[in-house]
């Protein structure tokens, strides 16, 4: 591999009530915090909007993940949100495509083109039934892309291990940029992604669940 494999905690999974002491506990071991936006519309589940970003305490770069309907009229509350220091400029503000539209104002096209302008790198994720094709034109305004290895809406599901070969198509597609992969990620599902070129590893249960948090994010570096 000839990146190094980054680790993102997905803090959906941690204790809500005491977020910043969740945070503060792995931070020093990862990469980058995962933020986990869902709507209740997009996905079968509701989470945590800009608000609870605001208060968000971290000096890792942070992965806004947005599984919501109409993402684009949100993107300037989460780049306001996100942590103003050195960091900001390597968060990701993470869309989906097929919560964007095919053609017009508000095209994936168009939605990265305005993520870019808020000074934050780009993102785009597919569910498990999307084809990477949906991405072809729009792979030169992409920093990073998330693919789901479970349908997203919940933790803690199984991993689908067919989705692995979306790696290696992005790659046979000619994307440099940084490949995650979220969804039923622990230390055995993380290699069978890492040995097949995803650079960013995203897990929740596993981590925030663990007796030994540490533990668990170390057998997740390869």
């Amino acid at each position: 591999m000839s990146k190094k494999v980054q680790i993102a905690p997905s803090i959906l999974s941690a204790d809500f009530g005491k977020l910043t002491a969740e945070i503060a506990e792995v931070e020093a071991y990862c990469d980058r915090i995962h933020f986990d936006v869902m709507d209740g519309n997009f996905v079968p589940n509701i989470s945590f909007g800009a608000p609870i970003l605001k208060w968000v305490r971290t000096k890792l770069p942070i992965d806004v993940h947005l599984m919501i309907e109409r993402p684009w009229l949100y993107l300037e509350d989460f780049a306001k949100a996100l942590p103003s220091g050195s960091q900001k400029h390597e968060s990701v503000i993470i869309v989906h495509s097929e919560a964007c539209a095919k053609s017009g104002k508000f095209s994936l096209e168009k939605v990265l083109k305005m993520i870019k302008k808020l000074g934050v790198k780009t993102g785009v994720s597919i569910k498990p039934k999307t084809s990477v094709k949906v991405l072809k034109n729009v792979l030169p305004l992409l920093d990073q892309i998330l693919v789901m290895t479970v349908e997203p809406g919940f933790g803690g599901q199984s991993f689908m291990p067919n989705m692995v070969k979306k790696i290696g198509d992005l790659k046979k597609m000619g994307f440099k940029g940084e490949i995650a992969i979220d969804g039923g990620i622990n230390a055995e599902t993380g290699k069978i992604c890492a040995d097949a070129g995803a650079n960013i590893l995203i897990a929740g249960n596993y981590i925030f669940a663990a007796k030994d948090r540490v533990k668990a994010i170390q057998s997740l570096k390869y």
